[in-house]
């Protein structure tokens, strides 16, 4: 039975990757890289806020097929890109200008103090094991922290990626790319 769900999830992901090849960027210049996340329900539900928030598109970097239904059609509407390397977005990313900042919890920079260039990638990793090896191996990423108040070790990231777009739309009020 759940090999069978598992089999409709993956087919339903593909459906919905053809499906958005039409979709088109969002109106704010951000960009989120996902940085092997575990492929389920964090990845979705931060493809439903990045709709939300405009994002200009999301990169998935070693991430396999994953349920689309808590995305609620936003796997239609964001522009998805996916890259087996980290290596590979980042070079893309690079190339088109983009400043890239790493969120982790414990970094010296905090979100409220950063000043966010107009384009901006923020880069999420693994909620137990952080960015990739090959993330961590940059140095020309910014590292960036949410402050918290709480004993807790981290946020879930996917409340994580909605704080830092809601950040960048904040900096970045009524721009728009186009």
């Amino acid at each position: 039975m759940s090999r069978q769900r598992y089999r409709s999830a993956e087919e339903r992901f593909r459906r919905e990757l053809q499906r958005n090849l039409l979709a088109r960027p969002g109106r704010h210049a951000f960009i989120l890289v996902l940085d092997g996340l575990k492929a389920g329900f964090n990845v979705a539900k931060i493809l439903r806020s990045a709709e939300i928030f405009g994002a200009r598109e999301v990169h998935l970097v070693n991430i396999g097929p994953f349920d689309p239904a808590p995305a609620k059609g936003a796997l239609r509407k964001v522009p998805v890109r996916r890259f087996d390397s980290f290596a590979e977005s980042h070079a893309e990313l690079r190339a088109a200008g983009y400043r890239l900042f790493v969120l982790e919890s414990g970094k010296r920079t905090s979100l409220c103090e950063a000043v966010l260039p107009e384009k901006t990638a923020f880069v999420l990793g693994h909620e137990e094991f952080g960015p990739s090896p090959a993330c961590r191996a940059r140095d020309d990423l910014a590292g960036l922290s949410i402050p918290q108040f709480g004993e807790t070790e981290s946020l879930n990231v996917s409340v994580a990626a909605g704080i830092v777009m809601y950040e960048y739309v904040r900096q970045w009020k009524s721009s728009s790319t186009e």
